[in-house]
């Protein structure tokens, strides 16, 4: 007789249990851990460096026979504003303005200056420096092609966003019974409804969370990545939208929702605070009780 009960009912159950265990594990992580980064380190140790060391990651197109190296720049720490982003534009317009990266809001909103600075996925704009730590490595995100230096080509990270359709879809037949996708109207939602896509809506396509996901480093081309199941999770959740139950058969692939092996390496390495490995374990939650 098998040790395994194969009972599906039992099976449901099972799965259902395990998803709900997934859950409760990262509120508990979510509790412990506060949202609020602290970019100083917590050691005994209090000195302060007058002079900093920033090892940036260097590549040139343009140049094929160099291979990508760290290049290294001294500066003075009362040189430096407040960010890693002043460290950088620093050093452009006083050591070397061939260094490339990507900038623009200042401000954490855009996402664009995210960066890997000492072994955390960040942006560069809202991340301090930390003067009790000599080094400040610099690397483009991990697995995610590099075009120059610290600047990523994002095309098929947003071509992955741009299949989910992130925008509100309605069912409503014209007169010759097609179904008309866009909204003719306002559509109203209240407090209640508005409230259950806090947490979801505020990506900002930075790309942290994916290039941190081990999934997504083993098969990008096919895994979506935590990036954008959250969004689709987000559309999910709004009230106005009339497409659940497609956007949700839409994940349920191979290389979709049940992909992810709940390492949370996105819910720590969110800029923003997000956590996609919740949203990720909500739906596999909801699906499972709908199956």
């Amino acid at each position: 007789m098998s040790l395994i009960n194969r009972n599906p009912v039992f099976l449901k159950n099972n799965i259902f249990n395990g998803i709900l265990k997934n859950i409760n594990v990262i509120n508990v992580i979510k509790e412990n851990n506060n949202t609020t980064r602290n970019f100083h380190s917590n050691s005994i140790v209090s000195k302060h460096y007058k002079e900093l060391e920033f090892k940036i990651y260097r590549w040139n197109p343009e140049k094929p026979k160099e291979k990508p190296a760290y290049k290294s720049y001294k500066v003075n720490r009362e040189d430096i504003k407040q960010t890693v982003l002043d460290g950088l534009l620093y050093i452009k317009e006083n050591e070397d303005p061939t260094l490339s990266f990507r900038h623009h809001c200042h401000n954490g909103k855009c996402g664009c200056c995210a960066v890997n600075i000492n072994g955390k996925n960040v942006l560069a704009c809202n991340t301090p420096i930390d003067d009790k730590q000599e080094v400040q490595k610099i690397s483009p995100l991990p697995n995610i092609p590099v075009v120059k230096d610290l600047v990523l080509d994002l095309t098929h990270y947003y071509e992955q966003y741009k299949n989910i359709q992130p925008w509100i879809m309605r069912k409503k037949k014209d007169e010759h019974g097609e179904i008309i996708k866009e909204p003719d109207r306002e559509i109203l939602q209240t407090s209640k409804e508005r409230k259950k896509i806090d947490g979801y809506y505020e990506c900002n396509l930075c790309a942290c969370c994916s290039s941190s996901c081990p999934n997504y480093w083993r098969d990008a081309d096919a895994y979506l990545g935590p990036s954008t199941i959250l969004n689709s999770f987000r559309w999910i959740r709004d009230s106005r939208d009339g497409f659940h139950s497609e956007r949700k058969d839409a994940l349920q692939g191979p290389d979709s929702l049940f992909r992810c092996h709940g390492e949370m390496n996105c819910m720590s390495n969110c800029p923003l605070g997000l956590n996609p490995a919740k949203a990720i374990a909500k739906l596999k939650l909801t699906i499972t009780k709908e199956g």
